[in-house]
Protein backbone atom coordinates (compact mmCIF):
# COMPACT_ATOMS: atom_id res chain seq x y z
CA UNK A 1 0.00 0.00 0.00
CA UNK A 2 2.84 2.38 0.88
CA UNK A 3 4.54 1.67 -2.45
CA UNK A 4 1.35 2.61 -4.30
CA UNK A 5 1.11 5.88 -2.35
CA UNK A 6 4.72 6.71 -3.27
CA UNK A 7 3.90 5.91 -6.91
CA UNK A 8 0.83 8.18 -7.11
CA UNK A 9 2.29 10.98 -4.97
CA UNK A 10 5.51 10.99 -6.96
CA UNK A 11 3.65 11.26 -10.27
CA UNK A 12 1.56 14.21 -9.01
CA UNK A 13 4.67 16.03 -7.79
CA UNK A 14 6.44 15.38 -11.11
CA UNK A 15 3.58 16.90 -13.12
CA UNK A 16 3.48 20.03 -10.93
CA UNK A 17 7.25 20.38 -11.08
CA UNK A 18 7.32 20.02 -14.86
CA UNK A 19 4.80 22.82 -15.33
CA UNK A 20 6.69 25.20 -13.03
CA UNK A 21 10.05 24.36 -14.56
CA UNK A 22 8.84 24.91 -18.12
CA UNK A 23 7.31 28.30 -17.27
CA UNK A 24 10.41 29.44 -15.40
CA UNK A 25 12.85 28.23 -18.06
CA UNK A 26 10.86 29.83 -20.88
CA UNK A 27 10.77 33.16 -19.00
CA UNK A 28 14.55 33.04 -18.44
CA UNK A 29 15.07 32.31 -22.15
CA UNK A 30 13.00 35.32 -23.13
CA UNK A 31 14.56 37.73 -20.61
CA UNK A 32 18.17 36.87 -21.51
CA UNK A 33 17.54 36.33 -25.23
CA UNK A 34 18.56 32.66 -25.05
CA UNK A 35 16.79 30.24 -27.36
CA UNK A 36 14.34 27.68 -26.02
CA UNK A 37 16.55 24.94 -27.48
CA UNK A 38 19.56 25.96 -25.40
CA UNK A 39 17.46 26.22 -22.23
CA UNK A 40 16.20 22.69 -22.90
CA UNK A 41 19.73 21.45 -23.54
CA UNK A 42 21.11 22.84 -20.28
CA UNK A 43 18.90 23.93 -17.36
CA UNK A 44 15.93 21.66 -18.08
CA UNK A 45 18.05 18.69 -19.16
CA UNK A 46 20.32 18.88 -16.11
CA UNK A 47 17.41 19.24 -13.72
CA UNK A 48 15.38 16.40 -15.19
CA UNK A 49 18.49 14.18 -15.32
CA UNK A 50 19.12 14.69 -11.60
CA UNK A 51 17.10 11.56 -10.64
CA UNK A 52 19.22 9.41 -12.99
CA UNK A 53 22.41 10.88 -11.51
CA UNK A 54 21.35 10.27 -7.90
CA UNK A 55 19.99 6.76 -8.56
CA UNK A 56 23.01 5.66 -10.63
CA UNK A 57 25.64 6.96 -8.20
CA UNK A 58 23.79 5.47 -5.22
CA UNK A 59 23.40 2.16 -7.07
CA UNK A 60 27.12 2.18 -7.91
CA UNK A 61 28.12 2.85 -4.30
CA UNK A 62 25.75 0.07 -3.24
CA UNK A 63 27.37 -2.42 -5.61
CA UNK A 64 24.39 -2.54 -7.99
CA UNK A 65 26.09 -1.77 -11.32
CA UNK A 66 23.27 -3.46 -13.26
CA UNK A 67 20.85 -0.93 -11.82
CA UNK A 68 23.15 2.03 -12.59
CA UNK A 69 23.80 1.10 -16.23
CA UNK A 70 20.28 -0.21 -16.83
CA UNK A 71 18.91 3.08 -15.52
CA UNK A 72 20.86 5.08 -18.12
CA UNK A 73 20.27 2.72 -21.06
CA UNK A 74 16.58 2.34 -20.20
CA UNK A 75 16.15 6.07 -19.61
CA UNK A 76 17.65 6.93 -23.00
CA UNK A 77 15.35 4.42 -24.68
CA UNK A 78 12.36 5.82 -22.80
CA UNK A 79 13.40 9.39 -23.67
CA UNK A 80 13.57 8.82 -27.41
CA UNK A 81 10.83 6.26 -28.03
CA UNK A 82 8.26 7.13 -25.37
CA UNK A 83 8.83 10.82 -24.68
CA UNK A 84 9.32 11.92 -28.29
CA UNK A 85 6.61 9.48 -29.37
CA UNK A 86 4.02 10.58 -26.80
CA UNK A 87 4.87 14.26 -27.32
CA UNK A 88 4.37 13.86 -31.08
CA UNK A 89 1.03 12.13 -30.44
CA UNK A 90 -0.05 15.13 -28.35
CA UNK A 91 1.20 17.61 -30.95
CA UNK A 92 3.43 17.05 -34.04
CA UNK A 93 6.95 18.28 -33.31
CA UNK A 94 8.78 20.63 -35.66
CA UNK A 95 12.53 20.02 -35.44
CA UNK A 96 15.13 22.62 -36.42
CA UNK A 97 17.63 21.88 -39.17
CA UNK A 98 20.55 22.46 -36.79
CA UNK A 99 19.08 19.98 -34.33
CA UNK A 100 18.81 17.32 -37.03
CA UNK A 101 22.28 17.94 -38.47
CA UNK A 102 24.18 18.44 -35.18
CA UNK A 103 22.41 17.61 -31.91
CA UNK A 104 20.67 14.32 -32.78
CA UNK A 105 23.86 12.90 -34.38
CA UNK A 106 25.55 13.64 -31.03
CA UNK A 107 22.97 11.36 -29.36
CA UNK A 108 23.85 8.61 -31.86
CA UNK A 109 27.57 9.19 -31.18
CA UNK A 110 27.02 8.99 -27.41
CA UNK A 111 25.13 5.70 -27.81
CA UNK A 112 27.94 4.26 -29.93
CA UNK A 113 30.53 5.43 -27.39
CA UNK A 114 28.72 3.57 -24.61
CA UNK A 115 28.48 0.45 -26.80
CA UNK A 116 32.24 0.54 -27.42
CA UNK A 117 33.13 1.19 -23.77
CA UNK A 118 30.90 -1.70 -22.67
CA UNK A 119 32.33 -4.30 -25.07
CA UNK A 120 35.75 -5.20 -23.66
CA UNK A 121 35.30 -8.91 -24.39
CA UNK A 122 34.40 -8.38 -28.04
CA UNK A 123 36.85 -5.56 -28.84
CA UNK A 124 40.04 -6.35 -26.89
CA UNK A 125 39.60 -9.86 -25.52
CA UNK A 126 38.90 -8.84 -21.92
CA UNK A 127 37.38 -11.29 -19.46
CA UNK A 128 34.36 -9.15 -18.58
CA UNK A 129 32.56 -6.18 -20.10
CA UNK A 130 33.22 -3.26 -17.76
CA UNK A 131 32.99 0.52 -18.00
CA UNK A 132 36.27 1.45 -16.34
CA UNK A 133 37.33 4.62 -14.55
CA UNK A 134 39.26 5.63 -17.68
CA UNK A 135 36.05 5.19 -19.72
CA UNK A 136 34.25 7.32 -17.13
CA UNK A 137 36.82 10.11 -17.38
CA UNK A 138 36.62 10.01 -21.19
CA UNK A 139 32.83 10.36 -20.96
CA UNK A 140 33.21 13.36 -18.67
CA UNK A 141 35.59 14.92 -21.23
CA UNK A 142 32.93 14.42 -23.90
CA UNK A 143 30.46 16.08 -21.54
CA UNK A 144 32.68 19.16 -21.23
CA UNK A 145 32.95 19.32 -25.04
CA UNK A 146 29.16 19.12 -25.30
CA UNK A 147 28.75 21.94 -22.78
CA UNK A 148 31.28 24.06 -24.68
CA UNK A 149 29.29 23.48 -27.88
CA UNK A 150 26.02 24.34 -26.13
CA UNK A 151 27.32 27.65 -24.82
CA UNK A 152 28.63 28.44 -28.31
CA UNK A 153 25.05 28.02 -29.56
CA UNK A 154 23.87 30.39 -26.83
CA UNK A 155 26.38 33.05 -27.84
CA UNK A 156 25.32 32.78 -31.47
CA UNK A 157 21.65 33.14 -30.60
CA UNK A 158 20.65 29.50 -31.24
CA UNK A 159 17.76 28.49 -33.45
CA UNK A 160 14.52 30.37 -33.70
CA UNK A 161 11.49 28.51 -32.44
CA UNK A 162 7.83 28.91 -33.23
CA UNK A 163 5.12 28.99 -30.61
CA UNK A 164 2.89 31.05 -28.42
CA UNK A 165 4.14 34.21 -26.75
CA UNK A 166 6.24 33.26 -23.73
CA UNK A 167 4.87 34.64 -20.47
CA UNK A 168 7.10 37.26 -18.86
CA UNK A 169 7.79 37.25 -15.14
CA UNK A 170 10.28 38.89 -12.73
CA UNK A 171 13.69 37.26 -12.36
CA UNK A 172 13.02 36.21 -8.76
CA UNK A 173 9.79 34.53 -9.80
CA UNK A 174 11.49 32.75 -12.72
CA UNK A 175 14.19 31.43 -10.39
CA UNK A 176 11.53 30.36 -7.86
CA UNK A 177 9.63 28.47 -10.58
CA UNK A 178 12.80 26.75 -11.82
CA UNK A 179 14.05 25.79 -8.34
CA UNK A 180 10.60 24.71 -7.17
CA UNK A 181 10.00 22.81 -10.40
CA UNK A 182 13.34 21.01 -10.15
CA UNK A 183 12.64 20.10 -6.53
CA UNK A 184 9.26 18.69 -7.51
CA UNK A 185 10.81 16.70 -10.35
CA UNK A 186 13.66 15.29 -8.27
CA UNK A 187 11.64 14.36 -5.17
CA UNK A 188 8.65 13.22 -7.21
CA UNK A 189 10.90 11.04 -9.36
CA UNK A 190 12.53 9.57 -6.25
CA UNK A 191 9.18 8.75 -4.66
CA UNK A 192 7.95 7.19 -7.89
CA UNK A 193 11.06 5.03 -8.25
CA UNK A 194 10.90 3.94 -4.60
CA UNK A 195 7.29 2.86 -5.01
CA UNK A 196 7.81 1.21 -8.40
CA UNK A 197 11.00 -0.57 -7.31
CA UNK A 198 9.29 -1.90 -4.20
CA UNK A 199 6.47 -3.32 -6.30
CA UNK A 200 8.85 -4.76 -8.92
CA UNK A 201 11.19 -6.31 -6.32
CA UNK A 202 8.29 -8.09 -4.66
CA UNK A 203 7.59 -9.74 -8.03
CA UNK A 204 11.13 -11.17 -8.23
CA UNK A 205 12.24 -9.26 -11.36
CA UNK A 206 16.00 -9.15 -12.08
CA UNK A 207 17.99 -6.03 -11.13
CA UNK A 208 18.98 -5.27 -14.74
CA UNK A 209 15.36 -5.50 -15.91
CA UNK A 210 14.23 -3.26 -13.05
CA UNK A 211 16.86 -0.73 -14.12
CA UNK A 212 15.90 -0.93 -17.80
CA UNK A 213 12.17 -0.60 -17.20
CA UNK A 214 10.71 0.50 -13.85
CA UNK A 215 13.60 2.65 -12.61
CA UNK A 216 14.35 4.04 -16.08
CA UNK A 217 10.71 4.90 -16.68
CA UNK A 218 10.38 6.46 -13.24
CA UNK A 219 13.50 8.61 -13.51
CA UNK A 220 12.47 9.64 -17.04
CA UNK A 221 9.00 10.79 -15.98
CA UNK A 222 10.33 14.33 -15.41
CA UNK A 223 11.47 14.47 -19.06
CA UNK A 224 8.10 13.08 -20.21
CA UNK A 225 6.09 15.56 -18.16
CA UNK A 226 8.32 18.50 -19.11
CA UNK A 227 8.34 17.68 -22.84
CA UNK A 228 4.58 17.10 -23.09
CA UNK A 229 3.92 20.28 -21.11
CA UNK A 230 6.30 22.23 -23.36
CA UNK A 231 4.58 20.85 -26.46
CA UNK A 232 1.15 21.85 -25.15
CA UNK A 233 2.55 25.34 -24.54
CA UNK A 234 3.81 25.29 -28.16
CA UNK A 235 7.49 25.45 -27.20
CA UNK A 236 8.90 22.58 -29.31
CA UNK A 237 12.48 23.76 -28.81
CA UNK A 238 12.26 22.88 -25.11
CA UNK A 239 10.54 19.54 -25.80
CA UNK A 240 13.17 18.33 -28.29
CA UNK A 241 16.15 19.98 -26.61
CA UNK A 242 15.16 18.41 -23.30
CA UNK A 243 15.26 14.87 -24.71
CA UNK A 244 18.54 15.42 -26.56
CA UNK A 245 20.20 17.12 -23.62
CA UNK A 246 19.00 14.50 -21.14
CA UNK A 247 20.32 11.61 -23.26
CA UNK A 248 23.73 13.24 -23.56
CA UNK A 249 23.76 14.10 -19.84
CA UNK A 250 22.82 10.50 -18.98
CA UNK A 251 25.67 8.88 -20.90
CA UNK A 252 28.45 11.43 -20.62
CA UNK A 253 27.73 12.89 -17.16
CA UNK A 254 25.70 10.32 -15.20
CA UNK A 255 27.63 7.24 -16.37
CA UNK A 256 30.86 9.25 -16.42
CA UNK A 257 30.43 10.17 -12.75
CA UNK A 258 29.26 6.67 -11.79
CA UNK A 259 32.17 4.91 -13.53
CA UNK A 260 34.68 7.37 -12.06
CA UNK A 261 33.37 6.56 -8.58
CA UNK A 262 33.70 2.81 -9.25
CA UNK A 263 34.13 0.65 -12.42
CA UNK A 264 30.77 -0.61 -13.69
CA UNK A 265 30.50 -4.27 -14.82
CA UNK A 266 27.84 -4.54 -17.54
CA UNK A 267 26.33 -7.61 -15.88
CA UNK A 268 22.85 -8.27 -17.24
CA UNK A 269 22.96 -5.37 -19.72
CA UNK A 270 23.48 -7.06 -23.09
CA UNK A 271 24.56 -5.93 -26.54
CA UNK A 272 20.93 -6.21 -27.61
CA UNK A 273 20.03 -3.47 -25.14
CA UNK A 274 22.86 -1.27 -26.44
CA UNK A 275 21.90 -1.94 -30.06
CA UNK A 276 18.25 -1.05 -29.39
CA UNK A 277 19.35 2.17 -27.66
CA UNK A 278 21.53 3.16 -30.62
CA UNK A 279 18.84 2.17 -33.14
CA UNK A 280 16.28 4.34 -31.30
CA UNK A 281 18.59 7.37 -31.68
CA UNK A 282 18.95 6.62 -35.41
CA UNK A 283 15.15 6.30 -35.71
CA UNK A 284 14.79 9.69 -33.99
CA UNK A 285 17.05 11.20 -36.68
CA UNK A 286 15.25 9.45 -39.57
CA UNK A 287 11.70 10.45 -38.61
CA UNK A 288 12.86 14.04 -38.25
CA UNK A 289 14.50 14.28 -41.67
CA UNK A 290 12.24 12.18 -43.85
CA UNK A 291 8.55 11.55 -44.56
CA UNK A 292 7.17 14.97 -43.55
CA UNK A 293 10.37 16.99 -43.61
CA UNK A 294 11.63 18.28 -40.25
CA UNK A 295 8.42 17.29 -38.48
CA UNK A 296 7.78 14.27 -36.27
CA UNK A 297 4.15 13.45 -37.01
CA UNK A 298 1.55 11.63 -34.90
CA UNK A 299 1.97 8.48 -37.03
CA UNK A 300 5.74 8.52 -36.46
CA UNK A 301 5.14 9.15 -32.76
CA UNK A 302 2.86 6.12 -32.60
CA UNK A 303 5.54 4.02 -34.33
CA UNK A 304 8.11 5.04 -31.71
CA UNK A 305 5.76 4.18 -28.82
CA UNK A 306 5.02 0.77 -30.39
CA UNK A 307 8.77 0.08 -30.65
CA UNK A 308 9.22 0.81 -26.95
CA UNK A 309 6.26 -1.36 -25.94
CA UNK A 310 7.61 -4.23 -28.07
CA UNK A 311 11.08 -3.95 -26.49
CA UNK A 312 9.61 -3.89 -22.97
CA UNK A 313 7.40 -6.88 -23.75
CA UNK A 314 10.50 -8.76 -24.93
CA UNK A 315 12.34 -7.99 -21.67
CA UNK A 316 9.42 -9.20 -19.59
CA UNK A 317 9.05 -12.36 -21.68
CA UNK A 318 12.70 -13.24 -21.02
CA UNK A 319 12.21 -13.27 -17.22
Amino acid sequence: MLDILFLVGGLALILLGANGLTDGAAAVAKRFNISDLVIGLTIVAFGTSAPELVISVMATLGGSADMAIGNVVGSNLFNVLMIVGVTALVMPIKVGEGTLSKEIPLVVLASLALAFCGNDVLLDGGQTNTISRIDGLIMLCFFLIFMRYTFAIARNGGEETEGEKIKEMPVWKSVLFIVGGLAGLVFGGQWFVDGASGIASSLGVSESTIGLTIVAGGTSLPELATSVTAALKKNPGIAVGNVIGSNLFNIFFVLGCSATVSPLPMGGITNLDLVVMTASAVLFWIVGWFFKERTITRVEGALMVICYVAYTAYLISMQ
